[in-house]
C-alpha cells in the first residue's frame, strides 16, 4: 500500500508537537513576510495545508475571511470567520478571483501537481492578490560533511521521489511564477542550520524521531544510521547545514 498522509511518519502520536515546534521555528519569518504585503481588513485568504493553524488564526485576526484547508483538519480550531476546508488540494477547485491572498507553508514541495497548483492559485486570486509560498531547497545527497547525514539524506530523497514529492523543487518556482504571469516577485533564503541547540535541533531530532522508523521499514535505512543521526544531534561539537528555507511570494497583475 503506498504511504499517505494517514499512514506515514505525519500519522506519529507525535506530530501535534511537531506542527507546534514547527510554528514556533517558523512563524516570525511567515509573519514578517505577511506583514510586508498591504493586507486589507476585507482580504479573503486561502491557507493551503494549515496543520494546526497558527497562521490561520493570524490571518483571520486580520482579515475578512479565511479559508483552511488540509487533508487532516483535526488540529484546526473553529473561528467565526474562519471555513475549515478538509480536502485535497490537488484535486480542489475554486473559483476564479475566490481570494486575495493565498499562502502555503512546508506543504507545495510535497504535492506532485505542484508547478499547476501555482498555476491555478494565479486564476483563484483577484487582480492584485498575492500568492506567498514558504518552502525548502534540500542540499544534494553528499553535501554533508557527517556520513550518517549523508545516509539518511539519501533514504529521504528516495522516499520523497517515490511518493512524488520533490525537496529541491523550491528553487524552481519563482521562475515558474515568471513563466505564468506573476509580478513583483520576490525572494528570500535563509539556510537552517542544526547542531546550535535549541528549537531547530529539537524539531529535526523529531524528525528524525518520525521519519527513521518508516524509511526503516522501507529498508531505505537502519537502526544503526538513525541512532548515529541522533547521537550527532546531541554532540555538542556537532554542527551541520541541511537545507535552505526559500520563501517567494508574487502578485497577479491588476
Amino acid at each position: 500500500m503506498a504511504e499517505t498522509y494517514a499512514t506515514g511518519p505525519f500519522a506519529a502520536p507525535t506530530e501535534q508537537k511537531r506542527l507546534r515546534m514547527l510554528e514556533r521555528f517558523r512563524d516570525p519569518d511567515t509573519v514578517a513576510i505577511l506583514e510586508s504585503l498591504p493586507a486589507a481588513e476585507s482580504w479573503r485568504c486561502l491557507e493551503i495545508g494549515a496543520g494546526a493553524g497558527s497562521v490561520t488564526r493570524w490571518l483571520s485576526s486580520r482579515c475578512a475571511h479565511v479559508v483552511a484547508a488540509d487533508l487532516d483538519v483535526r488540529r484546526l480550531e473553529p473561528a467565526p470567520n474562519v471555513t475549515v476546508l478538509e480536502t485535497d488540494i490537488t484535486t480542489h477547485a475554486f473559483e476564479p478571483a475566490s481570494f486575495d491572498l493565498i499562502h502555503a507553508r512546508a506543504v507545495m514541495c510535497h504535492l506532485p501537481t505542484r508547478d499547476q497548483i501555482v498555476a491555478d492559485a494565479l486564476d483563484w486570486l483577484t487582480p492584485g492578490g498575492w500568492f506567498v509560498v514558504e518552502d525548502v531547497y534540500t542540499l544534494p545527497v553528499g553535501s554533508s560533511p557527517y556520513p550518517a547525514m549523508n545516509v539518511y539524506a539519501q533514504a529521504a530523497a528516495a522516499s520523497a521521489q517515490a511518493r512524488g514529492a520533490d525537496m529541491q523543487w523550491g528553487t524552481r518556482l519563482p521562475g515558474l511564477m515568471a513563466q505564468d504571469g506573476y509580478v513583483d516577485i520576490q525572494v528570500e533564503t535563509k539556510p537552517r542550520m542544526i547542531g546550535l541547540g535549541g528549537l531547530a535541533d529539537d524539531l529535526w531530532r523529531l524528525n528524525l524521531v518520525q521519519a527513521g522508523p518508516h524509511l526503516i521499514a522501507k529498508g531505505l535505512f537502519t537502526q544503526e544510521a538513525l541512532d548515529e543521526c541522533l547521537a550527532l544531534i546531541d554532540d555538542p561539537g556537532f554542527v551541520d547545514v541541511r537545507y535552505i528555507g526559500i520563501s517567494v511570494w508574487a502578485r497577479k497583475p491588476e
